[in-house]
């Protein structure tokens, strides 16, 4: 088990399946800048159904979490099953939006779309799920954790306040700003974590037609990358993003389709 959120509850609890077995993926509430996530896969053959019930105890104690104990006991029979028994899940289905409404949000990424619905939110802090399996966290407009693709994003961090909380200031003060990243793969094995990654970025926005465009370049631990967010130039919403999601992934393009209540 990988675990990475500090002293606050999770926000959220899905389990997972895949070829290798089975699995939890939590994601810690955010504070603005730090954003924890744990990833656990357990073999294929599980003990018994009185010994999963336990697992959350075991869980929230090696978290520190032990306070959000009885809740998560109910919310665990109802968790979703997001991966198939394949390594590979299958080919995300393209859909126009949600039939009722929700929230939802469009993912392009590698020559792939799906259409990611709104499943939990706290604030600014939202957790999306495609019906292909991938989940997104996201603080704002900020991506801060993702998993169902070949590398997932496990924990983001930055040293001070996030520029996109108030996109309107940055054209008058451009800004330095440092992350720090957590990238795991989808399998859950040591070669495909990377902790640590540092990046230096600078925040800088310019008006492009009728839109804001805020631009995020960043570089450190051998890559090199920039972050577009596309903002009302009145509201300094953002409505379309393109972030980088790790060496797999690239690029990700993130586009509101329906947008969350405030």
């Amino acid at each position: 088990m990988a675990s990475l959120w500090r002293a606050r509850p999770p926000a959220a609890l899905i389990r997972i399946k895949s070829a290798g077995g089975r699995g939890f993926f939590f994601l810690g509430a955010g504070n603005g800048r730090d954003y924890h996530a744990s990833v656990m896969m357990m073999p294929r053959a599980l003990p018994s159904p009185r010994l999963m019930r336990l697992l959350p105890v075991l869980l929230l104690a090696l978290g520190g979490c032990a306070s959000e104990l009885a809740s998560l006991q109910y919310m665990l029979p109802e968790m979703p099953e997001i991966f198939s028994r394949s390594d590979r899940p299958d080919p995300l289905p393209e859909i126009s939006t949600a039939e009722d409404g929700t929230p939802s949000l469009r993912l392009s990424w590698r020559g792939r779309r799906a259409i990611a619905l709104l499943v939990q939110q706290h604030g600014e802090t939202r957790l999306w799920r495609s019906q292909g399996g991938v989940v997104v966290a996201t603080d704002g407009a900020r991506i801060t954790a993702l998993a169902g693709l070949r590398q997932g994003i496990a924990s983001s961090r930055l040293d001070g306040p996030d520029p996109l909380n108030d996109t309107l200031l940055i054209p008058r003060r451009p800004v330095a700003l440092r992350r720090q990243l957590d990238l795991i793969g989808r399998d859950n094995r040591p070669e495909g974590m990377r902790f640590g990654v540092m990046l230096n970025c600078r925040v800088s926005a310019t008006t492009e037609g009728e839109a804001l465009l805020v631009r995020e370049q960043c570089n450190g631990a051998g890559t090199r990358f920039t972050n577009r967010y596309w903002a009302d130039p009145v509201s300094g919403g953002v409505w379309r993003s393109e972030q980088w999601v790790g060496e797999a992934g690239g690029m990700m393009e993130v586009e509101v389709v329906t947008p969350p209540s405030s």
